[in-house]
């Protein structure tokens, strides 16, 4: 995925799922509006069910009812566009809830959720999870919302979908002074696509505004404090939450915890590791099976294959989706949406099996999955909101030279990934706006504890930055849990251990002894 500046929070895994059991078989954004009486923290929501998910947001079908009968509401709340002046013109930021199934005493309030990315939609991702989160909802209203940028609220727009299918095509982990060239303008025009469309937003997508918007949410959503549950992307927002509004803080969880102290090389080299040790997970587990691993007999030579893989399809594609191809870029950013999951590792192996065979349809779903690209060829803007995000994020900027510099470094990480977030630092260069900061700043002297869970075997926030989270939010903040498993993020391993944990603390208060080890 050659212009993020590191590797998104995958698709749900019962997204992509569904999308290749396909294949197998055969709200917001109001920008420019002004509040009616210049105080957005007195709005009042206006909740409807909620229609069918926006191209942005990744399109589909209105969420299912909910298992009680009752239906998904969607609203739009104001927030500023540019939060350095809160009485100027507004944006919509679009919100979903479910309302506690409990009785009414019971109830705490409102429970917030970010899934990641970023770039990801709340207001779709929510109800995709909602059953693994009923047992919440028992005290909780869940809520979760499209951070700005994203969705439908007030969304980044870059590429068009014809575009973005021959971006996509292209090489992003050039060989040559051509290759070199050639991905450099393709970043250039990428980037000039987001300002020409979208130069009003661009400014005003950083942490620090989804931060203020959350407080914002916080005060008409009711609350007294925000309970939350961060996921991926979402620790970092939350860190960053925490440390703006220590005070303001209540019940907490940073589930897949990315780690605050790392700038945006630092975080790419990481992920590098991360993925290459889920591959490292994922071949032995193949060849350690019963029956005969397909893609290697030995762990190291699974690992040798997908390499020599990744450099035939440089040199020649096999047919994908037609008439799109499997490149070398779309089999490796395919690989690792299939890491994110334990759940998606036959699909790997089926994938790798077929890719052997000259067929690149299943590495090409999962491609797409990642990329936020529908069976109809329409892509959801995460994509566009990724990229700004990062970029109004991150102060460093890289070009060509500084990444040819760092690629031993990266390929010694990963002989697989290396190559491909070595490059992904370009992302940001020429952007029109400047990062905010080398890192992101999440102390939070005050806070109430935060449950801090990292997970041993996630590639996309490696397991390190749990305990580099703890550090930074201060001490008597964050309250470390271990998983040691597979796949992104914990809570939805459904691993009792952790369940149990989280629900404790969330549900009654109970916080984990520090250093908690689940498995």
């Amino acid at each position: 995925m050659p212009n993020a500046a590191r590797l998104r929070a995958a698709a749900p895994a019962a997204s992509v799922l569904l999308l290749l059991s396909s294949l197998l078989a055969g709200c917001g954004g109001d920008s420019g509006t002004t509040a009616d009486d210049g105080d957005l923290t007195r709005q009042k929501l206006s909740w409807q069910d909620c229609p069918a998910p926006s191209p942005a947001q990744g399109g589909g079908s209105a969420p299912s009812p909910l298992p009680d009968g009752g239906s998904w509401q969607c609203a739009t709340m104001k927030a500023p566009l540019d939060w350095d002046d809160p009485d100027g013109a507004t944006i919509g930021i679009a919100l979903i809830r479910a309302g506690a199934s409990g009785a009414a005493d019971r109830r705490i309030g409102s429970l917030v959720f970010n899934f990641g990315g970023p770039g990801g939609s709340g207001v779709t991702t929510l109800p995709a999870f909602g059953e693994d989160y009923a047992k919440l909802r028992t005290r909780y209203d869940l809520v979760s919302f499209d951070p700005r940028g994203v969705g439908r609220s007030a969304p980044v727009e870059c590429l068009d979908d014809r575009q973005l299918d021959s971006y996509f095509q292209q090489d992003a982990t050039p060989d040559d002074a051509s290759e070199r060239t050639g991905l450099m303008d393709n970043t250039e025009r990428f980037n000039a696509a987001c300002e020409k469309h979208s130069e009003k937003m661009l400014p005003n997508v950083a942490t620090t505004d989804a931060a203020r918007d959350m407080d914002l949410m916080r005060q008409v959503l009711g609350d007294d404090k925000l309970h939350y549950f961060g996921i991926s992307y979402g620790t970092e927002l939350g860190g960053v939450y925490a440390h703006l509004f220590p005070k303001k803080v209540g019940r907490a969880v940073f589930d897949a915890v990315v780690d605050p102290t790392q700038n945006a090389e630092q975080g790419s080299l990481g992920q590098a590791k991360g993925f290459q040790r889920a591959l490292d997970n994922y071949a032995r587990d193949c060849v350690s099976q019963t029956e005969d691993c397909p893609v290697g007999d030995t762990a190291q030579d699974v690992k040798d294959r997908i390499a020599r893989l990744l450099k035939d399809l440089d040199r020649k594609p096999v047919p994908g989706l037609s008439p799109r191809q499997l490149t070398q870029t779309a089999a490796t950013s395919g690989i690792a949406q299939s890491l994110y999951s334990q759940d998606l590792w036959e699909y790997l192996t089926e994938g790798l099996t077929q890719a052997y065979e000259g067929d690149g349809r299943i590495l090409m779903a999962l491609s797409d999955a990642l990329n936020g690209r529908g069976e109809n060829g329409e892509y959801s803007n995460i994509t566009a909101a990724n990229v700004s995000i990062n970029c109004a994020d991150d102060e460093p900027r890289y070009d060509a030279a500084h990444v040819q510099k760092k690629l031993p470094e990266f390929r010694a990480a990963s002989p697989v990934f290396g190559d491909y977030l070595a490059w992904s630092m370009v992302s940001c260069a020429d952007w029109a706006v400047a990062g905010a900061a080398e890192h992101p700043d999440v102390s939070a002297p005050g806070a109430p504890p935060v449950l801090v869970v990292g997970n041993t075997g996630d590639p996309a926030t490696p397991y390190e930055g749990a305990r580099k989270m703890v550090d930074a939010l201060g001490p008597g903040v964050g309250v470390e849990l271990t998983y040691e498993g597979q796949g992104h993020g914990a809570y939805d391993s459904k691993n009792p251990c952790v369940r149990n944990a989280v629900d404790g603390y969330l549900l009654n208060g109970r916080t984990p002894k520090a250093g908690t080890v689940c498995s």
